[in-house]
């Protein structure tokens, strides 16, 4: 028979009752993200403040369809950053943008311009080696130009190019 190591928590939950009333209020709108529902949940099911009431994190983890890690985020949230920090969501951090607006700008301005002699019109691929060789970008795939033109809504097949 193995027996289970109960490890003490290291993040407890004891709601003050106007914090209890507001996660309440919360869970019963019905108009709120469900991330932050969940962790209003998981914060109302480990409420140590009320006798009795308090359920194990794996407990919680079934009830709330979360995974334990979850729970002691939002655990560790609330004791260290308080019930606000707790509910919403952190920014996530997305890659860096490749080309400043006045490049964006740039890439347009270029493409509505005049085609270098004996060519009819500009293709992505001549833009894209236009493009280092004015040094308006350093390097650019002519993937990438027809991503920035796609955003302009700017064809380049089109008779009129809105220019």
């Amino acid at each position: 028979r193995r027996m289970e190591v109960v490890m003490p928590k290291k993040y407890r939950i004891k709601l003050k009752q106007a914090e209890r009333e507001t996660l309440q209020e919360l869970t019963r709108s019905g108009t709120i993200k469900v991330r932050t529902y969940k962790r209003a949940r998981i914060l109302l099911l480990a409420d140590e403040a009320r006798k009795g009431s308090s359920k194990s994190d794996e407990q919680i983890a079934e009830q709330v369809s979360v995974s334990l890690p979850t729970i002691y985020r939002v655990r560790r949230r609330f004791v260290e950053e308080g019930l606000e920090a707790a509910l919403t969501e952190k920014p996530r951090p997305g890659a860096p943008a490749k080309f400043s607006g006045k490049q964006k700008v740039e890439i347009t301005a270029l493409a509505c311009s005049d085609p270098p002699e004996g060519h009819a019109r500009w293709s992505l691929r001549l833009l894209a080696d236009k493009l280092v060789e004015m040094e308006i970008v350093d390097s650019i795939s002519y993937d990438t130009v027809d991503k920035v033109l796609k955003k302009t809504n700017l064809s380049l097949t089109s008779k009129d190019n809105g220019a």
